[in-house]
């Protein structure tokens, strides 16, 4: 199966959300109060994998200020997360929990290379193999780090309330929920997300990812 369309530029985020402006009032509506989507392409690898479990279940802020303490250490490739100590890793800002998480990450020797042809769905099935990675965090990486262009992460508790908001619904919608409606923002769920995390950003005046 092919891996579908890639984001690799900024020509390519604005061409999903003129398709989405189409095909959504609400979605047009969103990118009237947000201006230009950014692209959010990261470099792939353990790093980028790492730097997502340290954002795990702390603020925008946190997760920034343990990830500059991380690089500052060069604690940010798998050796060196071998190498260290539990006291080291401690010391720049990662729970038991995390160093756990790090280790396991470190010692799972993914194939990254070969991650950039496999499907979404197998991309997602290698990456949540390793303990501490969850679906939300393959999916943030397929999308970001893979650049692809038909992924959601309908976990996202920011999308999930940037989407109550915006589509006017009596509650926030759960990862299922807003799942299903995604599906009318393929084959640009990925740029869709990129509008709901900026639409956030407008309605709550507040970060809703790294």
């Amino acid at each position: 199966m092919s891996v579908g369309r890639i984001i690799e530029t900024p020509d390519c985020v604005a061409e999903g959300a003129e398709w989405l402006a189409q095909s959504c009032p609400r979605m047009a509506y969103a990118m009237d109060q947000t201006g230009p989507l950014p692209l959010r392409r990261r470099p792939d690898g353990f790093a980028q994998l790492l730097s997502a479990i340290v954002s795990q279940q702390v603020s925008v802020a946190s997760a920034n200020a343990i990830w500059k303490r991380l690089r500052d250490a060069k604690l940010t490739g798998p050796r060196k997360i071998m190498w260290a100590t539990d006291e080291e890793l401690r010391a720049v800002g990662l729970s038991r929990q995390k160093i756990r998480y790090a280790r396991a990450l470190a010692e799972a020797r993914i194939d990254y290379k070969a991650l950039r042809d496999a499907t979404d769905a197998d991309v997602v099935a290698t990456l949540t193999q390793v303990p501490g990675i969850g679906v939300w965090t393959a999916e943030i990486y397929a999308m970001f780090s893979l650049g692809r262009a038909d992924v959601i992460a309908p976990g996202d508790l920011a999308l999930q309330e940037a989407a109550r908001i915006l589509y006017d619904l009596p509650d926030r919608p759960t990862d299922k929920k807003l799942r299903i409606m995604a599906e009318a923002w393929s084959p640009w769920r990925s740029v869709a997300a990129r509008v709901l995390w900026a639409y956030y950003r407008v309605a709550k005046q507040r970060e809703g990812i790294r």
